[in-house]
């Protein structure tokens, strides 16, 4: 099943399955926002950032059906990194999805736009999304205490860190 998943460019049509997505608070949690979007809200920002060069944003399929969204933020050509993001719907969660996309994503991150460096912020109460991102070859880089406040308490976050380099050699 893992051979047919495939990252496609976010497509208006997609934002009724992210409007469900960024309105779930046990997802919206582990992005470290809250879980309250509009589906106007989200319109006039695909419409305002559609064209984003700084930005690629994905969602997940298998065949035609959306498992997931994935995205590359902040994407800097003269230091070559960007920040990585993935939500996996939570109807299709424990299935390898995540691990599968965080590879096509590295791929398409060190093959196509020649980056140098990965990074993500992960909770660090997140153990399944560290043992993912560990599995891909993302390796902690630091410590943020008490920086994220969800549902009412101070949650500590960790950088983690991909290099192109260590990619390769782990495939």
């Amino acid at each position: 099943m893992a051979n047919e998943l495939r990252l496609r460019a976010l497509e208006k049509d997609d934002l009724i399955f992210l409007h469900k997505l960024f309105n779930n608070p046990d997802v919206m949690n582990y992005w470290f926002s809250e879980s309250y979007m509009s589906m106007e809200q989200l319109k006039e920002s695909y419409d305002k950032d559609k064209d984003n060069p700084r930005n690629r944003e994905f969602i997940l399929t298998n065949d035609d059906e959306p498992l997931g969204f994935v995205a590359l933020y902040e994407i800097e050509q003269r230091h070559r990194n960007a920040e990585f993001a993935i939500i996996i719907d939570p109807a299709h969660q424990g299935n390898g999805y995540a691990g599968t996309a965080t590879k096509l994503a590295a791929d398409y991150a060190f093959s196509v736009l020649n980056l140098h460096k990965l990074y993500l912020i992960v909770a660090k109460a997140n153990k399944k999304g560290r043992h993912v991102y560990e599995k891909v070859g993302f390796r902690a880089e630091g410590d943020m205490v008490e920086h994220f406040f969800i549902n009412g308490e101070y949650h500590d976050g960790v950088m983690m860190h991909l290099f192109q380099r260590d990619y390769w050699k782990m495939k």
